[in-house]
């Protein structure tokens, strides 16, 4: 009894030794399939290591993103950058902010604004200096021509003889221009030339001169193209009317105008 019994709990505890036995082998090929499995799936740390060096592998840095067309008919045209998108860019890859170089060429547009105000400026300054430089060395020399031509035109405009009046009053009016000219014509045919073949009228002037001295006549005004002259003049006249010969003492201002044949007078007054 005793042996069989002990059999019976031997043969009872062998077939539990090996049902558990089995229990845990059955376990463990579990587990070592899933491992297996996530093996496959997800590569370990060294795994991108044991590739082969044909095998294509996965990128190792970055992404693929997939952008769809925006509608059927394909991409719509890229718009063209602007200048100021390239000044951007290149203050952005300077590392300088880009309201900094905004304000940069800011100050760049001023400052050539400003120079050229200031150029335009001293051009027109330089303008008009050499303009009253050159206007300043006219008016000298029309003073001196004016004055030379005021002095020889006085006697030949003031004078004249009843013998030969025509000729005088055609020497007279060959320096003489404008409209004062056409006053003097006037004048001599209506008045002066009837009076003095009347009273055989002689008149002879002279520009007044202190002795030893030039012809008294200064310049009161002059500019490039016009000039006013003060003369001296003695007229001495004589006639059937008069005893003798009388002596007139005059002051005359004489207007003179450049033309193209030179200095004419174009106005006599006597004060």
């Amino acid at each position: 009894m005793t042996k069989t019994t002990t059999r019976g709990r031997g043969s009872g505890s062998g077939s539990g030794s090996g049902s558990s036995t089995r229990r845990t082998m059955t376990a463990a090929t579990r587990a070592a399939a899933k491992r297996a499995e996530r093996g496959h799936r997800e590569p370990g740390p060294g795994a991108a290591d044991e590739e082969a060096p044909g095998r294509p592998g996965t990128p190792t840095a970055g992404r693929t993103v997939l952008i769809e067309p925006k509608d059927e008919n394909g991409w719509d045209d890229p718009p063209e950058p602007s200048p100021g998108s390239f000044e951007e860019d290149a203050a952005q890859e300077e590392g300088e902010p880009v309201s900094g170089a905004a304000a940069r060429h800011g100050r760049r547009r001023l400052l050539t604004a400003v120079l050229c105000v200031l150029l335009a400026a001293g051009l027109v300054a330089a303008t008009v200096l050499g303009w009253r430089y050159r206007e300043g060395v006219q008016a000298d020399q029309a003073r001196g021509q004016a004055l030379t031509a005021a002095r020889q035109a006085a006697p030949v405009v003031l004078s004249y003889d009843y013998r030969h009046l025509d000729r005088d009053f055609a020497a007279a009016g060959a320096r003489l221009t404008g409209h004062f000219r056409d006053e003097y014509r006037k004048t001599t045919t209506t008045v002066v030339g009837p009076t003095a073949r009347k009273y055989h009228g002689v008149v002879k002037a002279t520009v007044a001169a202190p002795t030893g001295g030039s012809p008294a006549a200064s310049v009161i005004s002059a500019s490039a193209d016009r000039a006013v002259v003060l003369l001296f003049v003695n007229q001495v006249t004589t006639s059937t009317q008069v005893s003798g010969s009388r002596v007139d003492l005059n002051r005359v201002r004489m207007t003179l105008t450049r033309t193209s044949d030179g200095w004419k007078v174009s106005g006599v007054d006597a004060l």
